[in-house]
């Protein structure tokens, strides 16, 4: 019984979130690349079902963040024979030493977070042999730290431009997509477009000049369960979105899933469930923003 409520759920909320996405992408000013966004449900912690239940309704792209957890839930039976056609996105911090189990990744779609231009080398090289007689190019996005926070993965901005020319020249193997970008949690929308999402846009534009490259051939991945409408309307052109999906994320190591919880302080939660607490009384304040 729990999991038909489980899957009425999912469905439910992937849809309203699909209409929210049409309508956002529908408020967008004519002056932006009209590339349709891309929604990429965000699986973190949630079980094979949920994602079997979510492709039923047509959901294709999802995201991951760690990747042990994408290699088992890429690889796992269930997933290979209910989801043929699966797109994964990985979207969390790459280590060097897991590049090679990452592009092993059964239906790997795109990778999100290249940050630096060693990173991208060992990624070329790791496809390279990988793929073997195939010339199928890997697709990955530049991660750009937009809010500046030492916490934050990604390239500083002003070495933006240098790394994507290192890709597109060196890197043979790769697919130079687009820009990625987290941003600083919980901004309030009711002070003006989200600076980090204007700091991508403007990157994007001096990687466009410098290389000759079409608009409309450079992505733009940034927003979140909390901002991803205000994203799309200022550009976005794929959001990243899980709890309002898939509901609150499950840890393994939180007291609540433990059979005797010790007073050890509970992990932090996700950075979604802390940007929905730190901006709801934005969001109630919020009237829908555009730039032109």
């Amino acid at each position: 019984m729990w999991k038909i409520a489980m899957s009425e759920e999912v469905g439910k909320a992937l849809q309203s979130v699909v209409e929210r996405v049409n309508q956002a992408a529908a408020r967008r000013p004519k002056t932006l690349p009209a590339v349709p966004p891309r929604l990429v449900a965000v699986s973190k912690t949630k079980p094979p079902e949920m994602v079997v239940k979510a492709y039923r309704q047509g959901q294709r792209n999802f995201g991951e963040n760690y990747v042990n957890e994408l290699v088992d839930k890429a690889s796992d039976p269930v997933i290979l024979e209910s989801c043929p056609e699966i797109k994964w996105h990985f979207i969390g911090h790459l280590q060097k030493n897991n590049v090679n189990k990452l592009l092993g990744v059964p239906n790997l779609f795109l990778v999100e977070t290249v940050d630096s231009a060693k990173l991208a080398d060992k990624v070329n090289s790791s496809w390279q042999r990988i793929r073997g007689g195939s010339t199928q190019r890997l697709k990955i996005m530049v991660q750009i730290n937009t809010s500046g926070e030492p916490s934050k993965h990604g390239l500083p901005p002003e070495e933006t431009v240098n790394t994507v020319k290192h890709i597109v020249s060196e890197c043979s193997a790769l697919h130079f997509s687009g820009l990625m970008t987290i941003g600083r949690y919980g901004y309030d929308l009711t002070l003006g477009p989200n600076p980090d999402f204007q700091m991508l846009l403007s990157r994007r534009q001096e990687v466009c000049d410098s290389l000759k490259l079409p608009l409309e051939d450079v992505e733009l991945s940034m927003g979140m369960s909390t901002d991803f409408e205000h994203a799309i309307e200022v550009g976005s052109t794929n959001v990243r979105v899980g709890s309002i999906i898939f509901g609150n994320r499950e840890y393994p190591n939180s007291a609540a899933n433990t059979p005797n919880p010790s007073p050890a302080p509970s992990p932090a939660p996700s950075p979604e469930k802390t940007s929905k607490q730190v901006s709801e009384e934005a969001a109630k304040k919020m009237t829908h923003l555009t730039v032109s």
